[in-house]
């Protein structure tokens, strides 16, 4: 039976555990790029208008699952090197999932368990989806698969043109126009309410405080009238 404690669970699951465990799996990617001489690294935090960037780091406005990695080269190209970058992500969900399951099972976390075994069970999750060869959304291979293929391969083999992992340069262009166009669609919506429009609505609206005041004063001449005639 669903009571109210699940639902708690499912909300700090979904708003607290599962954006800090896709946080940390995105560190993956820059924290094994940066041995490689990535350039232009950049780690989004959520979706939507930009709250605030901070060296590589830039924070959207609607936060939640979405957090994405980007960069536009590297200094030491290899196929060794995309590897490690790919196995970056399921490296730290690993290593965190299995210190915080050794800490569980030595006693070490007495408090809060349940938070931590759902934690434990989100990383593995995802250690799961990043290791198992498999094409997602759009024909997009996830990293075992491109793992796999640069391993046996020496190069990706499916038919994706995108980029697993974007370029910061792009996705910093994108976010303008996106920008531009939000601002250009807001112009719009305000020409549309212009000063005839404004004055109509504000005509409209001292109308309607007009007779309702008017109402008041009937329902009051109504009161003294009543009284009038009881007395």
């Amino acid at each position: 039976m669903f009571g109210l404690s699940d639902l708690l669970s499912l909300i700090i699951s979904a708003f607290i555990i599962l954006p800090t465990v896709v946080f940390i799996r995105e560190m993956g990617y820059l924290i094994v790029s940066a041995i490689f001489g990535v350039e232009n690294p950049r780690l989004t935090i959520g979706t939507g208008p930009r709250i605030f960037k901070f060296g590589m780091f830039d924070v959207r406005k609607h936060y939640h699952l979405y957090s994405w990695f980007s960069y536009d080269s590297l200094k030491r190209k290899s196929n060794f090197a995309y590897v490690c970058i790919y196995a970056g992500p399921i490296l730290t969900n690993l290593v965190m999932a299995l210190t915080l399951n050794a800490f569980l099972a030595n006693g070490m976390i007495q408090e809060f368990v349940k938070f931590w075994d759902r934690f434990v069970f989100y990383a593995f999750y995802y250690v799961l989806f990043d290791v198992v060869p498999m094409k997602t959304f759009n024909g997009r291979p996830n990293n075992g698969l491109i793992i796999y293929e640069l391993v046996r391969y020496g190069r990706r083999t499916d038919y994706n043109q995108e980029p697993f992992i974007p370029s910061t340069t792009d996705v910093e262009k994108e976010y303008e126009e996106e920008m531009e166009r939000i601002e250009e669609i807001s112009e719009k919506e305000k020409e549309r309410t212009g000063p005839e429009e404004n004055a109509e609505i504000e005509q409209q609206k001292k109308q309607e405080q007009a007779e309702l005041k008017e109402q008041e004063e009937q329902e009051k001449k109504e009161v003294i009238e009543q009284r009038q005639n009881r007395g």
